[in-house]
């Protein structure tokens, strides 16, 4: 028998791939909250026309994580159901933050990037010719942060208003910590390899034509489709919650067992066999898939291997309250755009606000999504804010930055806690550490989810497919 630790999407994703590539022998799926879907949360107001999402509302549709998440939308039915934004949509082409005291709008194409647009003082091509310019630092590096590795490249600008509010948006955290690798790793490797990005990039340009690479072609139609009809992102009808409902829907009906409401409180590893202990009653499995974060994998291999456990457990995660807020008026906010992400260095409250009805057709209702906490959680909102407290705060932060000073018609409170890990510089030498662990101890250990190789939906997904290739390997062995 397999176990699955988690019913997010990517513990389903994997209950799924064993499913769909011939399961070695049956599954079981245990998850500690009483649903399935894990941070994904949609709340549907059919009567009213709207939905709130918690968590992920969006997925990306390139790159080889994002066909694989395709080709699965697909392979369960729902490339009916798929919402696109197309690259034209002005969601998709309008993006701003909120800085110096007012929102601007980021260029979107080549003429914004040839002036000097707010809060930027000089025009962003001009960050390439520092780049161009800029010596690599010292002797060479294994890893930095984000910001120091932008700052050296492309100056401080960049750092402060691009790239760290968009650290804010994609995983809460701060660009003074987070890995470089967790997003520009191979700019990274380039810079580190050739003294310069640009220079890096021309040099490889030249010594070589980029060869395509299979695993970027779109295998099914509804990847063929997003290519060929230019989404910029999509969701789902009815909210994103509908492609793990759907999963979960599939493997009950194949047999496999879900559990909810279920506790695991530790974990023992056999010559051949694993011992779960499950609300205080044991359970014998013969392999094992963790979809849940690394420091709760982490509590539950303690006593027999506190090394891997050190190391699942130094892995941070981070707060985040989400606030979705509902005006019956349409219209009432007036900015066309995705939305707004606020830098760190402005010393607000919020990550950002998402303009969900701008996004998506909500009938005539103005239905925001207000961001906060995340690396700064407790400096604003201590250990333990009350909903009323987050929702003022946000409230507030509406009124002075959108100018929408009436009280909503409906809203959410969501505390998200310790609901995404932080990439912090040596994260990746860190996980290789933990893979590594497990394979000179010959653990039946599969790991997934958002804690070592991504944290969007796309990543998620994909590491539960590369996860059961792996097992499958081993039981071909």
């Amino acid at each position: 028998m397999t176990a699955i630790l988690g019913a997010g999407i990517s513990g389903l994703s994997a209950g799924y791939y064993l499913l769909r590539k011939g399961r070695p022998s049956p599954v079981v799926i245990l998850e500690t909250s009483n649903r399935i879907s894990g941070w994904i949360r949609s709340e549907r107001f059919d009567a009213e026309g709207y939905v709130f999402e918690s968590g992920p509302r969006t997925i990306r549709p390139k790159g080889p994580a994002a066909n694989n998440t395709l080709d699965l939308i697909e392979a369960v039915g729902l490339a009916d159901q798929v919402y696109p934004i197309f690259s034209n949509h002005v969601a998709a082409r309008n993006r701003m933050i909120y800085a110096k005291g007012k929102l601007n709008l980021l260029p979107s194409d080549v003429s914004g990037v040839l002036k000097t647009v707010p809060p930027f003082t000089q025009p962003l091509f001009m960050a390439g010719f520092k780049d161009l310019f800029a010596r690599r630092s010292g002797e060479r590096l294994e890893d930095e942060t984000m910001y120091s590795f932008v700052e050296r490249r492309f100056g401080r600008e960049i750092a402060d208003y691009a790239v760290s509010a968009m650290l804010c948006g994609i995983c809460a955290g701060d660009a003074k910590q987070i890995s470089v690798k967790f997003l520009m790793k191979r700019m990274f490797e380039v810079e580190q390899a050739h003294g310069g990005v640009i220079k890096g990039f021309l040099k490889e340009a030249f010594i070589k034509r980029a060869q395509k690479d299979s695993k970027l072609q779109a295998s099914s139609n509804l990847a063929k489709r997003a290519k060929s009809e230019n989404w910029s992102m999509y969701s789902l009808y009815g909210g994103l919650q509908t492609l793990p409902n759907r999963i979960g829907m599939i493997l009950k009906e194949n047999m496999v067992d879900i559990r909810t409401d279920v506790t695991c409180e530790e974990i023992v590893f056999g010559d051949k066999r694993i011992q779960l202990i499950i609300d205080g009653k044991e359970r014998v499995v013969d392999r094992l898939i963790s979809s849940i974060p690394s420091y709760k994998l982490a509590r539950h291999v303690a006593k027999q291997h506190p090394a891997l456990s050190k190391e699942l457990a130094a892995i941070p995660f981070v707060d985040v309250a989400v606030i979705n807020i509902r005006y019956k008026t349409p219209n009432l906010q007036k900015h066309k755009a995705f939305g707004f992400l606020v830098p760190p260095i402005e010393n607000l409250p919020i990550l950002g606000v998402i303009f969900d009805s701008c996004c998506f057709d909500m009938e005539d209702n103005t239905v925001l999504t207000v961001m906060m906490g995340g690396a700064w959680f407790e400096k604003w909102f201590g250990t333990s804010p009350s909903e009323e407290q987050l929702l003022a705060v946000a409230l507030r932060q509406v009124g002075e930055i959108l100018k929408i000073n009436q009280p909503p018609d409906s809203y959410k409170v969501n505390i998200l806690r310790k609901c995404i890990p932080q990439y912090v510089v040596g994260h990746q030498k860190r996980v290789d550490g933990i893979r590594q662990y497990i394979r000179e101890h010959n653990l039946p250990l599969g790991l997934c989810g958002s804690s070592y190789d991504g944290v969007g939906v796309n990543d998620v997904i994909f590491s539960a497919t590369k996860c059961v290739d792996g097992l499958m390997n081993e039981c071909d062995k």
